[in-house]
């Protein structure tokens, strides 16, 4: 798709190498200005799909000129070059609405892979304006369900973000939503017709991860019999979401970051390098601040990951929602599991009201779904719940009437109570020492530190007793 571009530099020199840059590999129709408000002027004048600007120039500086056009022209791309912006300032300009950051010096191939990709951007805005306004008529429920001040901001921002192509990262505690924040980014973006591919950081074992999200050929490894397509070129044009980020290893933070920053990437094996059109989403439960102060995290990575931040509130933190996610999650299992389970009564919702949900909206789910489940008439009542808090089968002890629980339950049990045991035992041996735990177990260490999380044990109390021992 040939467009026009307007590249504003006080330096001629640079104005020059780019003209010859992109004339010659491209059909783009060029403008060049080295005085911003000149080039101001110009934007007025003419129409423009896209503008490369310098961060630094006398009189207006890159940032004041992209204001300036998004006042103007509020879906015009801007590229911003710099050579003396810190990080965080280029990310600032992307908060501002500028598409993408370049540092120079850059590779002429870095120019040229931006600008393509801005342009296929431009494309998708006007293929899909259609089906925007359809979505937007369709009244479509939302994927995240609430009502207070917190969730309503975030539904306006997910709206706000969605249509850009703004990298996304999603904090909060396990059970808060993140996967479903980033499945109704993807839903209401541009590429909401294409794949939105999940990429779980922590499920799958370091020495297959490059293979899994970059691919291989054949004979890369031992057992790499046949070429494999990775899941960055599933995600091609889609969506690729990262969840559990912070699980990481360091090796594979540094080829992400290539991914993000040059949009490019090898498959295992490969000399041949491929090109990625993808949305990112992330998503982590860790403070990514003090991974990074540990040294467990990179920070450039951060910054590229960090354009557009969500945090997810705790479900102690709006509680209001509690009703409107009950009704909610009573409506979908009653439908899948076919039964005639229509109500909540008002001693249930009130029990249900004074659960700390250390679990979150998840763990919410998991108690509507075992209580439709047991639930014997149209209302479902506090014997239904099996709340901890309650005189039930599951306050006394997961295994004390295994014959109350279905098969699902008593296995999901045993599989909690194996795990803290387990867990238990390899921290009193390791006297807490989580690094020399996951080696005895065999197990990557974040593996290991997301288990001992959701277990809630904590590891202070066995240092304390080796310390006593």
């Amino acid at each position: 798709m040939a467009g026009r571009i307007l590249i504003v530099d006080d330096e001629k020199d640079m104005l020059v190498l780019l003209q010859r840059i992109i004339a010659e590999d491209t059909d783009h129709r060029l403008v060049t200005e080295s005085d911003p408000f000149r080039a101001l002027d110009i934007f007025k004048q003419q129409p423009f799909d896209l503008v490369i600007t310098d961060l630094k120039m006398p009189g207006m500086d890159g940032l004041k000129l992209l204001n300036e056009v998004k006042k103007i022209r509020p879906k015009v791309s801007v590229i911003m070059m710099t050579a003396f912006a810190t990080i965080e300032t280029a990310v600032e300009a992307i908060r501002q609405g500028a598409h993408d950051y370049i540092s120079k010096p850059f590779r002429r191939e870095r120019i040229l892979l931006t600008i393509d990709k801005v342009m296929k951007w431009q494309q998708m805005v006007n293929e899909n304006l259609a089906l925007r306004q359809a979505l937007a008529e369709s009244g479509e429920r939302p994927l995240i369900i609430g009502s207070t001040p917190l969730m309503i901001e975030i539904f306006e921002r997910v709206r706000q973000v969605a249509p850009t192509m703004a990298t996304v990262l999603i904090t909060g505690a396990s059970g808060t939503g993140k996967e479903l924040v980033a499945r109704n980014v993807h839903r209401h973006s541009l590429r909401c017709d294409k794949k939105f591919i999940t990429v779980n950081c922590t499920a799958i074992p370091e020495n297959v991860m490059e293979s899994e999200l970059f691919g291989h050929v054949k004979g890369a490894f031992t057992g790499a019999w046949k070429d494999k397509r990775g899941l960055a070129e599933e995600a091609q044009e889609g969506t690729l979401f990262l969840d559990e980020i912070a699980d990481l290893s360091p090796r594979m933070q540094t080829k992400l970051l290539r991914l993000l920053q040059e949009g490019e990437y090898k498959p295992v094996g490969s000399e041949i390098t491929k090109k990625a059109d993808i949305r990112f989403i992330a998503a982590t439960n860790h403070d990514l601040m003090q991974d990074i102060r540990a040294k467990q995290f990179r920070e450039d990575l951060y910054y590229r990951l960090n354009v557009i931040h969500f945090e997810l509130p705790p479900l102690k933190e709006r509680r209001q929602d509690v009703p409107l996610l009950s009704h909610h999650f009573l409506e979908k299992y009653a439908r899948v599991n076919q039964k005639d389970v229509k109500t909540i009564s008002p001693a249930a919702m009130e029990a249900l009201m004074m659960q700390a949900f250390p679990g979150n909206v998840r763990e919410l789910e998991n108690i509507i779904e075992r209580g439709v489940i047991f639930c014997k008439g149209s209302s479902l009542e506090v014997k239904d719940l099996f709340l901890e808090n309650d005189a039930g089968p599951l306050a006394a002890g997961p295994f004390n009437r295994p014959e109350r629980l279905s098969f699902k339950d008593a296995k999901d049990q045993m599989i909690q109570l194996f795990h803290r045991q387990y867990i238990e035992a390899l921290l009193k041996e390791s006297g807490g020492n989580i690094s020399r735990a996951a080696e005895l177990a065999g197990i990557q260490r974040q593996y290991l530190h997301r288990l001992i999380k959701e277990a809630g044990i904590d590891t202070v109390d066995f240092k304390h007793n080796s310390e006593n021992g």
